[in-house]
């Protein structure tokens, strides 16, 4: 199941789904208040979707909501550096909120170009990017 907020960003999922032959529900809903029982699921993701354009305190406790015990969150934000050059949550906030959703963070992982990467971006070099990541991927698993 994917949810996503906006059709366009639907229609490009389906799109993908025919491409690659795989087929499951997409439905269209906001990410603080998704339509499913409590426990529906084993994994929720966001990748720079809910966990940079919703509000952490609404997103995570619904994300919390409908993940089994044991299940997984993962999701991506900018890391540490970048957000110190912007207003942004702290990495202690993630954590807190994250443990009081019944969450324990398992890994969190910053992101480096592979060796073979190339780079479209005038304003950071492929040096700077292995140096200083600019994206963080958490994984918190739900006690």
């Amino acid at each position: 199941m994917r949810r996503d907020p906006t059709w366009a960003q639907l229609s490009t999922a389906r799109a993908f789904q025919d491409e690659f032959d795989l087929h499951f529900p997409l439905i269209s809903a906001a990410a603080e208040m998704i339509p499913f029982a409590d426990a529906s699921f084993d994994l929720v993701i966001s990748e720079y979707g809910a966990s940079i354009w919703s509000d952490p305190y609404r997103w995570i406790p619904e994300a919390a909501r409908v993940l089994r015990p044991g299940g997984a969150l993962i999701f991506l934000v900018n890391d540490t550096l970048l957000k110190l050059c912007a207003e942004d949550d702290e990495n202690g906030d993630w954590i807190r909120l994250l443990r009081r959703n019944g969450f324990e963070v398992e890994d969190l992982i910053e992101i480096r170009p592979p060796d073979d990467a190339t780079s479209r971006y005038k304003f950071v070099s492929l040096d700077w990017a292995r140096r200083w990541p600019s994206e963080e991927v958490w994984k918190a698993l739900k006690k």
